[in-house]
């Protein structure tokens, strides 16, 4: 579903270099990468082609800038409730929320099948959250690190709903509740 945007519609103010980030995200999540000219994101961005040239030499940097300032896991500790597996990952899912609007997931997910950046970006992404996952879990579940290989599945399960929710909601209508799957998971790990 491609995203119409009147011609004369510009973003509002800020600096050029994020305007242009903005738009590149607007046109890319509605019609893809290779839909989207550099010509409509200046457009779009408010500014002449050129100064879109002058942050980015190439569309392909637009689209790397994107992935990865807009696709950030936060650097903040991890808040365990010893006995409590469901209630730390429910708070991991808080503290981590992906700093990605539904716009970026979908470049992310559309994107990573074309670009090898955004592949590697997804995976980085994906790894990053299994460790916290696990972490969150060694510290809820002490005594359970002799069962690396269960935390570890535990720890990609969880990090595969808060990483794919929006892309499943959008394929199935249905929104998977972090929370309920953190109670399925410490469920399982008993």
């Amino acid at each position: 579903m491609a995203i119409v945007v009147p011609v004369n519609r510009r973003l509002p103010d800020g600096d050029a270099r994020t305007r242009i980030l903005d738009a590149a995200e607007e046109l890319f999540a509605g019609g893809g990468y290779d839909a989207t000219p550099t010509a409509r994101i200046a457009e779009l961005a408010g500014v002449p082609k050129g100064l879109v040239f002058h942050y980015f030499p190439r569309k392909i940097d637009v689209l790397i800038s994107l992935v990865d300032e807009r696709t950030v896991v936060t650097e903040e500790d991890v808040e365990a409730v010893p006995g409590d597996a469901a209630g730390t990952l429910s708070k991991l899912a808080q503290m981590l929320p992906l700093r990605a609007s539904p716009a970026m997931r979908r470049i992310l997910f559309r994107e990573a099948d074309t670009h090898r950046s955004v592949r590697e970006r997804l995976g980085r992404l994906n790894t990053e959250i299994i460790r916290r996952a696990r972490f969150a879990l060694e510290l809820a579940l002490p005594g359970s690190r002799g069962d690396a290989a269960r935390l570890e599945a535990a720890a990609a399960t969880f990090a595969a709903v808060l990483l794919y929710q929006e892309s499943l909601c959008l394929l199935t209508g249905h929104h998977i509740d972090p929370d309920a799957v953190a109670e399925l998971i410490a469920h399982a790990l008993g």
